[in-house]
């Protein structure tokens, strides 16, 4: 039995760009569903769970930018951002809140194929091996998180902390980029509050894991949550 062909959400508010990507994507076989509107975009994300997003930074409703750190929340779906802004401010901004991998108008299609290609054989070789390697579950249902199958006693906000870090292992983390994904509960007006957090992050999981809580910090930029790691790095 043939597979179903993966889908790509693209999200494009120039009907003309959008048209020739759309038919481009179909014609390497994959679906397509086309957004103009980036108020659109979590719910589709949510309804869908596309293989990846294509997301434009110039939207109305909402920026691409507020876009992916609003799926970031809750999905590690991976993502191209595109944008006509060529200065190297706005493509940091883009990679900052989350997203994979940029493109910069104009561009070919060709090219985008090739991002897309290499960005979601990057995915597989993440999701192919089925469970974690890391060792680590998370329920989203129940804001909870697992280690080899004990849960971690996580209140929300270190709940949606750990979820963050443990959606791109090895990626760096800076801290704003971290309060971004648990301003729900967030109260604190300085950065550097997120430092207590992962502290009591690590000491929760280091009580479960022997190796420690493989949460590192990295000097002058933030954290990353690297497996290999034995010891927490403070």
């Amino acid at each position: 039995m043939t597979p179903e062909p993966r889908r790509i959400l693209v999200v494009e508010d120039d009907a003309r760009i959008a048209d020739m990507l759309d038919n481009y994507l179909q014609a390497q076989g994959w679906r397509t569903t086309v957004l103009g509107n980036g108020l659109q975009v979590a719910p589709e994300v949510r309804r869908m769970e596309p293989a990846l997003v294509l997301l434009d930074i110039m939207l109305p409703g909402q920026d691409g930018v507020e876009v992916c750190r609003e799926v970031r929340t809750f999905s590690a779906v991976p993502i191209i951002m595109v944008t006509a802004r060529v200065d190297e401010i706005d493509r940091l901004i883009g990679l900052e809140v989350g997203a994979d991998d940029y493109v910069c108008k104009p561009f070919s299609p060709r090219e985008v194929v090739a991002r897309i290609k290499a960005l979601l054989r990057r995915a597989e070789g993440r999701l192919g091996a089925g469970a974690p390697p890391h060792g680590f579950r998370v329920d989203d249902n129940a804001l909870r998180i697992a280690w080899q199958e004990h849960w971690l006693p996580l209140t929300p906000l270190e709940f949606r902390l750990f979820k963050r870090l443990l959606s791109r292992p090895g990626h760096v983390f800076s801290r704003n980029a971290l309060l971004e994904s648990v301003h729900e509960d967030f109260r604190d007006t300085t950065d550097r509050a997120i430092d207590s957090h992962i502290k009591n992050l690590r000491r929760k999981i280091g009580k479960l894991r022997p190796q420690g809580s493989a949460i590192v910090s990295v000097y002058g930029m933030g954290y990353r949550f690297d497996p290999d790691t034995e010891e927490s790095v403070s």
